[in-house]
């Protein structure tokens, strides 16, 4: 029973107080006397569609017709058939007179008629959507006769309407009713409310209500003729005005004639049942019907079917109208991926299907399923989200960035596969930009840290381009203590050639952050050495870097001379060029997407570089001066002549390979018996000798600071993860007392500290006895030492 709503509203019903939808704009064309509207809610905004109809009584006969409507789609519920929300009847006085009008409120659709004009589809396109919309209105018409044995009575284009993501579904149930073939001696009406239907839409037997040969015929009958006439409005693009058009055949494809003409055959017991027309029919058999078809049933494929599907979805796209592949497929695909469905290789046609979409539209439509596949713990789903990356990266928030996105990524630095390290650390350098602060310094530095000690050498390359690239968005104080010891200590000293190269182009590119002292005591000195390199390459990036920082002291001291300034200014004027060497270098090599055996190029410094690994530790790294070069993993290099490390007596510790010894991160454990390394090549051994040389200091901060070496060696005792770097670390000299040494020693938020340089000098510190050139150390003395000092006063 309806509710009468007896307040009186504006006269004409569409301002009603109660109904919790607001009442927009009609379309220009419904079914019957209804009237359409678009509409939406009160609650949330949501759009939504409301059909009016209005009679002069209670006991219209349209009226009638429109409760059994109401009645009928509250009930019967398929995927094809429009789907109820909310209906109410009021009843109003109009000018003295009532006046009764019912609402139902359904999901948001339009007139077919209104949308194919919208769409414009022509040709193949054309005919491949009307074969899947007909084949959605061919299932609800067969679940309606088969399943539910109802009739519907008036199939036809003015009964389909088109929801947004353009599925066909029928309504107009006024006239529906239940098929009572059973009493076939009763000769009493079936359809009550056949009078509404066209006389052009009526079977011959309908037309002459002879019930007892309809009760004879086939439940589909009637609906198989109406069936036969949507086809004919479709493909003519013009209303039925009669029966006799319906045998002009010249707009039907040739593929759906056969069954067109069994649809409307003239004996109702010879008409096409549509389940029979789903199944068998030609027409129904193209690309976009098997594409839906298939997304539609894909928990019911296997892994290879599934695969195999999602490969081609891409190229396949382009091929379906442009319309149908962002409303229809788009989010099929999108909840595919969401729920667990869909495999890997889905993810690029989603990507490739959102390429095609607005910027807003994209955010809405495809960034919320991304962000959900972050915390997936599929390999394959976690390695194709960041080969893809920049594809989507931009477009994430800051603070999605920062809170959803970054935690689960950086999960990936650590993991057992060397190619999934590798992408996770080229895919900060679209994230490092919307990362806080906080979360740089105390997570992804502390990640980078590691990685510069990494077994592959193409990781430990990449890690020192990347940090030149994120050093604009470090804070003053942390470039201050970072960027100098990462690729001075680590990049410079390791065995790798590409990744002294990778060293000395980030010192340039940063050089604007350096000032005069430290590019003079703490750069060149290191820079140098490299001059004299075994690889032409290093040696040809060594040379121009040292005129470069030669050239900002030289300007400094011009600048001093003259204006009196600081050298701050020299500085900015001469690190531009290297800035924007180093940018397009590590942008190249960063976003190079390819499988984890391509090639990559190793730039000099006006080109890129790039030492990319894979999972099996293996690639090629392509040096533009010299032959190309194998990067191997850390068993490959023990298997070839390379230079060891440099054994410093400054702190540093031994290198074995460039790869810290993480097990041994003591102090104190460069006093145990080393290994024994291969004989260097008179080259590198002038390397070795020259890096073991400090810079000189003055003697009273050399005597403090070896004074205070004892007490700081007791406080890097501890353990790594609290000081990341701390078995390789040098306390940097102080003028205060041992205290304060011990305050840098404990910086958590600094990993690169431990490993900070000393202070200049000028008296140059003699080699140890049991630290010199080919003088072999002596035996490890475990326990407690006594130190002899002489005293003048004794």
């Amino acid at each position: 029973m309806f509710k009468f709503l007896k307040e009186v509203v504006g006269g004409s019903g569409t301002g009603l107080k109660d109904l919790p939808y607001n009442i927009g704009q009609p379309y220009p064309s419904a079914w019957g006397s209804w009237t359409h509207y678009r509409g939406t809610s009160k609650d949330d905004g949501s759009p939504v569609s409301i059909f009016s109809l209005s009679g002069s009584n209670a006991q219209d006969g349209h009226l009638a017709a429109g409760r059994n409507g109401v009645k009928r789609l509250r009930t019967v519920r398929h995927p094809n058939i429009l789907s109820f929300l909310h209906s109410t009847e009021t009843e109003t006085s109009d000018g003295g007179s009532a006046k009764v009008t019912i609402y139902i409120v359904t999901e948001p659709v339009m007139p077919l008629s209104e949308k194919i004009k919208e769409l414009g589809l022509e040709g193949t396109q054309r005919d491949e959507y009307y074969a899947w919309g007909l084949h959605q209105i061919a299932k609800a018409v067969s679940f309606l006769n088969n399943d539910c044995k109802l009739i519907h009575g008036n199939v036809c284009l003015a009964s389909v309407v088109v929801t947004q993501t353009l599925d066909w579904k029928l309504h107009a149930f006024d006239v529906l009713s239940e098929f009572n073939g059973s009493s076939e001696a009763s000769a009493g009406q079936m359809l009550q409310y056949a009078w509404l239907v066209g006389s052009q839409y009526k079977p011959m037997e309908l037309a002459k209500s002879d019930w007892a040969a309809i009760r004879k015929s086939p439940p589909w009958a009637i609906d198989s003729w109406g069936m036969g006439c949507l086809i004919y409005e479709l493909f003519s693009g013009v209303s039925l005005g009669k029966t006799e058009e319906l045998r002009n055949t010249a707009s039907i494809p040739k593929s759906l004639l056969p069954d067109y003409q069994r649809l409307l055959s003239s004996m109702p017991s010879r008409r096409l049942n549509t389940s029979k027309l789903i199944e068998n029919s030609e027409y129904f058999q193209n690309k976009l019907v098997d594409t839906i078809h298939f997304m539609e049933i894909l928990s019911l494929k296997d892994s290879v079917e599934k695969d195999t599907f999602f490969r081609k979805l891409p190229n396949l796209a382009e091929q379906l109208p442009r319309q149908i592949v962002l409303k229809k497929l788009l989010p099929l695909l999108a909840s595919a991926l969401e729920f667990g469905s869909a495999v890997a290789p889905a993810l690029t046609a989603l990507l490739k299907m959102g390429s095609w979409l607005s910027v807003e539209e994209f955010s809405v439509k495809v960034l919320p399923t991304i962000v959900k596949l972050f915390a997936s713990n599929d390999r394959p789903i976690r390695v194709a989200l960041l080969q893809h990356i920049d594809q989507f990266g931009e477009s994430l928030s800051a603070q999605v960035v920062d809170e959803q996105v970054y935690p689960h990524v950086a999960t990936g630095f650590s993991d057992t596969s060397a190619f999934l390290r590798e992408l996770t650390l080229k895919a900060m350098l679209i994230l490092a930009p919307k990362l806080s602060q906080r979360t740089i310094s105390g997570s992804l530095l502390k990640y980078l840290s590691k990685l510069q000690v990494d077994e592959e050498p193409a990781i430990r390359t990449n890690t020192t381009i990347l940090l030149g690239n994120i050093a604009s968005y470090l804070n003053e104080g942390t470039r201050k203590r970072v960027l100098i010891n990462a690729f001075t200590v680590r990049a410079l000293r390791d065995t790798f050639p590409p990744a002294r190269g990778a060293g000395i182009m980030a010192l340039s590119a940063t050089s604007s952050y350096y000032d005069i002292p430290e590019i003079a005591t703490r750069i060149l000195p290191n820079v140098v050495v490299l001059t004299i390199d075994p690889d032409s390459d290093v040696r040809s990036k060594a040379f121009q870097a040292v005129d470069q920082f030669l050239h900002i002291v030289k300007q400094c001291y011009d600048k001093s001379n003259t204006t009196d300034t600081t050298g701050a200014v020299g500085m900015e004027i001469s690190s531009a060029s290297g800035n924007a060497s180093l940018l397009g270098w590590a942008m190249s090599s960063l976003t190079l997407k390819g499988k984890p055996s391509d090639h990559a190029p190793v730039a000099s410094a006006s080109t890129s570089t790039l030492a990319q690994t894979s999972s099996n530790a293996s690639s090629v790294v392509d040096t533009p001066s010299t032959a190309p070069v194998r990067v191997r993993s850390t068993s490959d290099l023990a298997e070839i002549a390379v230079p060891p490390s440099p054994t410093s007596t400054d702190g540093w510790g031994e290198l074995e390979n460039g790869i810290e010894e993480h097990e041994n991160d003591k102090d104190g454990w460069d006093d145990l018996e080393p290994l024994e390394e291969a004989k260097p090549s008179p080259a590198l051994a002038n390397i070795q000798a020259a890096q073991r040389r400090p810079v000189s200091q003055p003697v009273s901060q050399a005597k403090h600071a070896s004074s205070m070496r004892p007490k700081s060696a007791t406080k890097l005792s501890r353990d790594e993860d609290d000081d990341l770097w701390g078995s390789i670390a040098a306390p940097a000299p102080r003028t205060s007392n041992s205290s304060g040494v011990k305050s840098v020693a404990t910086d958590d938020d600094d990993p690169w500290a431990a490993i900070a340089a000393p202070a200049p000098t000028t008296k140059a510190k003699p080699l140890s006895a049991s630290r010199g050139r080919g003088v072999k150390p002596s035996a490890p003395k475990l326990g407690a030492q006594r130190i002899n000092r002489t005293s003048s006063g004794v």
